[in-house]
């Protein structure tokens, strides 16, 4: 069994996820309660959960808050919330998970799935990575990215990400340095958490750092080669668009 607390300002939600995981996911124990930060602290100090479902936005201290509150995080970490797409974007880049409320069984389902694989709690280099983005302006882009592996999250320079290949839905990543990373998430949500950043979808399977393209190829489509000699295919339709993008970078 897994012990779990729930943070919730709202009695509402906090007895409908109860019920929830009591009917879906057995194999979760709900120890704990708390409608605020304070007493969640309290409680998770005394109860040492595994697993903490944590709402975004509560009175008083919201659940990024209260993180930074903790003096160790030795636990997973779920976030639930209503709505506020900067908060997502957030636990996005930390490659932590969330929920959106009213919660969907099935998401819930999965996210206990992946709970259940991972062979550690939630790092302090995520919480980090996503405090991190919050104390910034929402229009200043994080400077690292926390990818799940199949082993864990590594933590890496956007900038030297050269380019992103879809496979199915994991990503491969290379590196600048020619690592190559296969990463537990699909190209569309690589490409939203890299939009304030010079990437651009080139190709329905990839999407490339343009600080990387050193020329472009005519053809149908064309292909757009990198400056690690790697040739990427462009879409007929992304042509005209990926020009305007690169005319002023290209030898």
């Amino acid at each position: 069994m897994i012990r779990a607390v729930i943070i919730d300002d709202e009695k509402n939600c906090r007895d409908t996820l109860q019920w929830q995981l009591s009917k879906y996911c057995p194999k979760i124990e709900v120890i704990a309660n708390a409608e605020n930060a304070i007493t969640a602290i309290e409680m998770i100090n005394q109860k040492k959960p595994q697993l903490i479902f944590l709402d975004v936005e509560m009175p008083g201290k919201n659940g990024f808050e209260m993180l930074e509150e903790l003096k160790e995080i030795d636990f997973d970490i779920i976030f639930t919330t209503a709505f506020e797409q900067y908060a997502i974007r957030a636990i996005k880049f930390g490659a932590l998970d969330y929920l959106v409320k009213p919660i969907d069984k099935d998401e819930l389902m999965v996210a206990m799935a992946r709970i259940r694989e991972h062979s550690r709690h939630t790092s302090i280099e995520q919480v980090k990575t996503l405090l991190d983005y919050l104390k910034k302006h929402k229009d200043f882009p994080l400077q690292k990215i926390a990818l799940p592996m199949l082993h864990g999250y590594e933590l890496v320079s956007i900038a030297n990400i050269v380019s992103c290949e879809s496979n199915s839905n994991y990503t491969n990543i290379r590196l600048s340095n020619g690592q190559q990373l296969l990463v537990s998430r699909t190209l569309k949500e690589i490409e939203e958490l890299l939009n304030m950043h010079p990437f651009f979808r080139v190709h329905h399977s990839f999407l490339v750092n343009l600080t990387y393209a050193i020329r472009y190829v005519k053809g149908e489509g064309g292909s757009l080669i990198l400056s690690d000699n790697i040739t990427i295919p462009v879409a007929r339709s992304k042509k005209e668009a990926l020009l305007k993008l690169i005319a002023p970078m290209l030898l």
